[in-house]
Order: C-alpha cells, then structure tokens, then sequence
C-alpha cells in the first residue's frame, strides 16, 4: 500500500497555500497496491459539518477532484478517504497531515486523522509599498537616549527614581504584593531619538517602531493615562512633531504603540487616585463619561483589570463611546495621530481586542494614504483562538501583518539544536502554507523585543550564531524589526533586564558589524523584499533561497562545529521549482562551509 499526498508540491495542490473565497482549489492524491473502490476528499469548514467529495481517476494511481470555496473567509480543514477492497470486504483507511506538514500520513481510524488547514481570506490585502521595504528598529523611549542638553531630564514624575548612570542595572521598587511602588527612569526622550537619526541611517534601518509615548505613570507606559499627550518625559508635542517631520525628511517612517486593551488606574479615564480631580474619571464619578467603559465587580475598588493587574483596569471593547473614542470619530486617538504624521500603528495586546474593533480601526486607517496596521499575536495567527472565538487577524480589511513570534522561536530551536533542520524548515513552510502571500510578505520579524529576553543571552553571546539569525531575519520574507541595541551586543533576561540602557559608550563592534552588513546586503537586493520563497536543508545545513526570473540569492548556514560540503544527493529542498532547482545546484554544488559560518550566493 501506498499513498501519497503533499500540499506543497502543485501536483498535489493548486494553487498553493491560502486561497482567496470562491475560487476552485485542485486537489491530487496517488494511491498503489491497493483495489481501491473510492477515494474521496472530506473537507469542512471550521464549524461545519465534513462533506465527502468523489476523487476521479486522472492518471496511473492518481485521484483529483475540485472544491469551490464558499463566499466567506474562514479556515476549511480536509484529510481523504480511502475506501478498498481486502478479501472481499470493503475496507477503509485515511490520509492526513501530521505534526511536520507537508507530505501526510495514513491513519487506520477515522478519529485520529489530523487534519490540513487551508486558509480561506477574502481578498487580496498588500500592505503599503514602504512598509515592505522597510528596516524598523524598535526603541522603547526611556532607554534610547537623552537628547536635552547636559542630559536634564523633563520634568521627572513624583514619587520616581533616576538612576545616577545609564550603565546602572535596571531594577524593579516592588511591595509584598509584586507591585511597583516606584518607577524607575533613565531619561530618554523624543529629542534623543531625532538627534540619532544620522546613527540609524548608518546602520542601515529606515522605519522606527516606538513603545508607548503617551502621558503614563510608569517607564512602559502600557498604563495610559491620556492618549491625546505626549508624555512629559518625553518630551513636548512641539517635540514629537519635530521627530515626525525629521524622519520624514530622512524618508523614514513611524508607527506607534495602540494599547488600547486597558489604560491606568491613574489616567485620567479611571483616576483612582484622585490626581486628576476628585469628581473626574470612572473610579470617583459613576456619571462620569468614561464610567461605562469599565466594568465594576463592586464600586469602585473592585474592577476587572488586564490579566488580573489593577494598575490595568480592564475596558469594555464593545462599549460604543469607546470606539468612538478610539476610531469611530473624526477626532479619535487613530485618526489625531495619523493627523500628525504617523504611518500605522502596532496594536498591543490584539488577542483581547475583538475582530470587529480591529476592523473598525482599519477602516479610519484606510482614509488615509499607505498605512500600516500591525497586530502582537505571537503564535501562528492564521488559526488563532482567544476567548473561544477564532479571530480573522489575517482574512483581509483587519490587519496588514503580526509581529512573527514564530519565526523567533524557530531560528532559536534551530540554533541551540532543540530542533532538527527539518523539523524548522517545515515550520517556516507550514506558516508560508497558512498565511495569505500577502500576509506571509507583510509579517513583523524579529528576534527580541521588550517582551522577551535578549536574542545574544537566547543565544549564549555566540558571535557566530547571532550572525546566523540576523541573517535568517533578513532572507525571510517579511519586515525585519532590530530591538534597540541588540546591535549593540546588549544582553539581559526578562524585563526589566532586556530593558537596558543602550550603550552608546560601549558597543559592542562584532554585533555592530554583524547588523550592519546584513542590513545592507537587504537594503542592496530587491529580491530579498519581493523574491519567491525556497528552503533546503539536511543534517548540518540549513538554507534560504529567494529568487525571481532574473535573480537568485541564496543564504546557506554551517550548523555544526566542523567543515560541511554541500552535497546535492544528501540535500532536501522545499518550494524550488524544477526551472530554479537546476539554477541553484549550479550554485551550491561542492560548496564548503567553514565551522558554524555564514554564507551566501547570488546570482
């Protein structure tokens, strides 16, 4: 017996991956050694009910049928059936995916079968032309650098404390119950940022992705307290206008951070204690305007807050004056921000915004020119659920791109060897498979940010390997993002140690010289922003290759601690058509890698 089905290879499956609704997808199946009596392809849609579609006979050991997509987006999941005769009894067996994608495997029990998933969106949803060939470096404010002169700090918020060097250790003023009872600040500012445009132009990056800038009481401030202001340490709105317009000046671009999940128990919008007027906010004044956004377990000390945190208080996404406020109104926080000169916004936390509220903001978004809305989702967001419903961050007309989480943990489990070659390989195109193209060109990479510990203490402060996944991150397609000073060589755990200082005394070259070469070699090949999409791989070497007619680049990585030859008989590749596979064997034939190196080709 023998049976065969593979959704990456266009034999199998046309055309490949997610597909827009209504369109016919081919499917393809080989089953030898068998007296097969029907074949057929059983597919539903995610909460729907499995049709059984007949398979024809096409060719020697080949069954085909076509499947016309319903009108609406959605996931539909599809295995097939294999009904043969065996001793004069008719017998059944099935075929499905397995934990790797890819090429399936034959289950005896119907109730096992792990199912493909083909993503359904509705059209088409290319993000702006810029945004695609984008660098970002991502800053979080404070940390950045101060650009008053001698280093004042603005306006230093009560009851905080400075810390006497930028080389100090961040730290945590905690009580018994976890919480921070003083905030700790360095004093970065918006003028530091503009005073490093020069800087970040020389390393090669082209947009910026901020974290929050608004009035807040904390460093982070993920603790809004007035999203129509420019946080005092910060600087002023004159300042932020002025960093806007220099960078667009520099033809760079920005997007901002929308927490719009939860804001400060001390905003304005809450004012629990009172600093913004005794009668002000929904924690002094049930009539208050905002009292309707909050949900109350008992008035006013009891409240649903963000992951059980009160200095979070919880809002109520569905209430009306809510949206208005954000996105519905002609002078909401989307809109004012646009207004001023942004290009998008990253939406914190998106998992608890509902799909109706991201699409609203998308809509206020589309009244402007080449925007860019971005989503933190940090699984695959194709086949996300939060809060049993499984969201359309990637169906169209909601989100342009996710932050690629995915890609991190992969080129970590490939680098530290938790994970074979295959094993990531198959990863990356499981995502490519599951993502619209559009999307798929759109995602969000990176390999640290403020969330998640440092990529050069991921990686044990291995020069070599760090070489290896900042070059991963600019082959695979999508945005590069660079996490301020990783470049720099900084290091650190979780927050607050991946929140340092950057080191502008102290860089660290090897890291500098890594970015910055492989910033440039993206900079200088179109092909690495719009080019197809290939892999290839055996024990010890891991490979991306992007090509078009004219071009071909290709990235090869020595994953062992000795000499490897490429050799062809031993090399799988994945998503290289025939024309392009004789193209780069020519390439790649007896090439030898040194121990752990970094190499690439292009033609």
């Amino acid at each position: 017996m023998e049976i065969y089905y593979n959704p990456w290879s266009s034999k199998y499956k046309r055309p490949f991956g997610a597909v827009e609704k209504g369109k016919v997808v081919s499917f393809t199946i080989r089953v030898s050694g068998l007296d097969v009596h029907r074949v057929s392809l059983a597919i539903h849609k995610d909460g729907h009910e499995n049709q059984q579609i007949d398979m024809h006979l096409v060719g020697k050991d080949l069954y085909q049928c076509q499947y016309q997509l319903g009108k609406n987006a959605g996931l539909y999941y599809y295995s097939f059936e294999i009904i043969y005769q065996e001793n004069g009894q008719a017998r059944s067996v099935y075929y499905g995916s397995n934990e790797l994608g890819g090429v399936g495997q034959i289950y005896d029990c119907a109730e096992d079968v792990w199912d493909y998933q083909l993503t359904c969106f509705n059209q088409k949803d290319a993000a702006p032309k810029w945004y695609r060939e984008s660098v970002f470096y991502q800053i979080f404010p404070d940390r950045f650098y101060n650009g008053n002169e001698n280093g004042v700090i603005n306006q230093p918020k009560p009851n905080s404390f400075i810390y006497g060097q930028t080389q100090d250790e961040p730290m945590y003023i905690k009580n018994s119950d976890g919480e921070v009872v003083r905030w700790d600040f360095y004093g970065g500012n918006l003028k530091g940022i503009m005073k490093k445009i020069p800087y970040l132009k020389k390393l090669g990056v082209n947009a910026l992705y901020l974290n929050p800038i608004f009035e807040a009481r904390s460093n982070h401030r993920y603790d809004t307290a007035d999203y129509f202001k420019i946080d005092s340490v910060l600087g002023t709105d004159e300042d932020f206008s002025a960093l806007v317009n220099e960078l667009h000046k520099n033809d760079m671009h920005l997007i901002l951070d929308g927490v719009f999940s939860h804001v400060g128990r001390h905003s304005q919008y809450f004012n629990y204690d009172g600093a913004y007027g005794k009668h002000n906010g929904a924690a002094r004044n049930p009539h208050s305007l905002y009292f309707s956004w909050f949900e109350f377990d008992h008035y006013p000390d009891r409240y649903r807050s963000w992951w059980g945190i009160k200095d979070l208080p919880q809002i109520n996404k569905e209430d009306e004056s809510f949206q208005d406020f954000i996105f519905k109104a002609d002078e909401s926080v989307v809109a004012h921000w646009l207004d001023r000169g942004i290009d998008g916004w990253r939406l914190d936390v998106a998992d608890e915004l509902p799909d109706e509220f991201i699409q609203g903001i998308r809509h206020q978004l589309n009244h402007f020119k080449d925007k860019v809305l971005i989503g933190e989702v940090w699984e695959d967001a194709s086949n996300k659920v939060s809060y049993n419903t499984r969201r359309k961050y990637i169906l169209g007309d909601h989100l342009h791109s996710v932050m690629n989480y995915p890609f991190r943990g992969a080129v970590l489990a490939l680098l530290n060897h938790q994970k074979t070659p295959k094993q990531i390989a198959h990863r990356f195109m499981q995502l490519y498979e599951n993502y619209p193209r559009d999307i798929f060109y759109n995602l969000f990479n990176n390999l640290g940010t403020h969330d998640t510990k440092r990529i050069a203490t991921m990686l044990h402060e291995d020069v070599k390997k760090l070489e290896q996944a900042v070059a991963m991150m600019m082959y695979v397609p999508g945005v590069p993002c660079v996490y301020y000073g990783d470049e720099a060589g900084l290091t650190g755990g979780k927050d607050p140690q991946n929140r340092k200082f950057y080191p502008w005394e102290s860089v660290n070259e090897a890291s500098y010289q890594i970015y910055h070469r492989w910033i440039s070699h993206r900079n200088a090949q179109k092909v690495l922003i719009d080019g197809e999409f290939a892999l290839f791989y055996d024990e010890n070497i891991f490979g991306i290759v992007r090509f078009n007619q004219n071009e071909m680049s290709i990235l090869l990585l020595n994953l062992s601690s000795v000499n490897q030859t490429v050799k062809l008989e031993q090399l799988t590749t994945l998503n290289l058509p025939d024309e392009q596979l004789q193209i780069f064997t020519k390439l790649v034939r007896d090439v030898v890698l040194l121990p752990h190196t970094t190499e690439f080709i292009t033609k």
